[in-house]
């Protein structure tokens, strides 16, 4: 369906637009997973995303009177931002209609490359509604996010700089949503070397290529819910599955846990943020079931707000059991807590913050409930405080 000189032209036009990406070794991630394992890392890319090169190959290939005429696109994500760039570059007048819920951050940061932004709608579907009742108003070319031919030929240079940088490379995995991205890199990648494998991986919540794969047609889910939102598509593209089911080897599922867990082993031992999409790759390590082998897994995109990194970041302590909360009822009189406290500093567990409190309890007369947490060392450490209060006669309950 594709040649290696569709490939290789596209990489040309881009040369001087994007960022280049090299590879980065991650001796964390490959100590955990007993494999050489080396991050792409698309989320620092102009825009903080992979998708500013399928907009723009797409967008130099039309033609001049389509460019004068326009463009629109719908995205509540990095589709607007890499569409409203790759415009910007060539000059070409672009909208985006984007859902009134979209956070102003992801609005601003769009209009900050000159594309005008239409509110419509509360989400992604109502958007891109209104983008087509714009698009046959004002005959603007629609710039679709995942399922067009030159779209997917620009997410696929990421595929050819791979193999040029680790031509050894035995896996590649790569963040599923619509299926542009990994249709872009199966196919380059095969064309170059049919031997290397291609793993997709998608969230246990919004798996549409895999219900696709296990019915041999494509299947629009019911709904999706999964943190990986910029992935929560119910319905691949019939081009992007076309693709798949000839050149991606296999599709893996992660639990939104494993994403938690990989942003805290990115944040702390790169100092690399991340999208939760974006790390499908990394979380998708864990499912494979191969050693000493060199793998690179594509970090798809970095756009992430504040709060959402301090939520994961939390709950990816707790994941990994370096955070420990657990409550625990105490009888309502003076020297318990110093009881606790006692227990606490013998096990070496750092108190990060106690809650105690009368009214939680039905027995509140004569009995308090304590909720604690404390920093901690994993799992092991966990079940010898655990032990270590047993011992002195209380039950501890786990919270999650």
């Amino acid at each position: 369906m594709f040649t290696l000189k569709d490939f290789t032209l596209a990489e040309n036009r881009l040369k001087n637009i994007i960022k280049e990406t090299r590879l980065i070794y991650s001796p964390a991630f490959s100590e955990e997973s007993q494999n050489e394992i080396f991050i792409k890392p698309e989320n620092l890319q102009k825009t903080g995303a992979f998708k500013i090169r399928g907009a723009y190959n797409k967008i130099a290939l039309l033609s001049d009177e389509e460019k004068k005429r326009g463009l629109i696109a719908s995205s509540a994500g990095n589709h607007a931002q890499g569409v409203a760039f790759a415009a910007q570059q060539l000059g070409v007048p672009a909208t985006i209609v984007m859902p009134k819920t979209t956070p102003l951050i992801k609005i601003e940061a769009t209009k900050k490359y000159g594309a005008k932004v239409v509110l419509a709608g509360d989400v992604y579907d109502e958007a891109y509604e209104e983008a087509m009742r714009l698009q046959k108003e004002n005959n603007y070319t629609f710039i679709h996010p995942f399922n067009d031919k030159d779209i997917i030929i620009g997410q696929g240079t990421i595929g050819l700089e791979i193999f040029k940088e680790l031509p050894d490379t035995d896996v590649v995995l790569v963040p599923v949503g619509g299926g542009g991205l990994i249709a872009g890199v199966a196919a380059a990648i095969k064309l170059v070397n049919p031997h290397i494998k291609i793993v997709g991986v998608e969230p246990e919540g919004a798996a549409s290529m895999l219900e696709s794969f296990k019915n041999d047609k494509i299947t629009k889910l019911e709904n999706t819910h999964t943190i990986a939102d910029g992935t929560a598509v119910k319905e691949v593209g019939e081009l992007t599955f076309n693709l798949c089911k000839k050149y991606v080897d296999e599709i893996i599922t992660v639990s939104d846990y494993e994403l938690m867990e990989a942003f805290l082993i990115l944040v702390e031992k790169h100092k690399i943020i991340a999208e939760n999409s974006g790390l499908l790759s990394l979380a998708g390590i864990k499912r494979l079931n191969v050693k000493n082998k060199k793998i690179v897994c594509v970090v798809s995109g970095g756009n992430i707000d504040v709060l959402t990194i301090s939520s994961l970041i939390t709950k990816g302590l707790v994941s990994r059991g370096r955070i420990f909360r657990f409550s625990i009822t105490l009888n309502d009189r003076p020297g318990e807590l110093l009881l606790v406290s006692d227990i606490l500093a013998k096990q070496n567990a750092n108190v990060i913050k106690l809650d105690h409190n009368q009214f939680k309890n039905l027995d509140r007369f004569t009995h308090v409930e304590l909720e604690v947490t404390v920093e901690t060392n994993g799992e092991r450490h966990i079940q010898e405080i655990i032990k270590a209060f047993a011992k002195k006669g209380y039950s501890i309950n786990k919270v999650e």
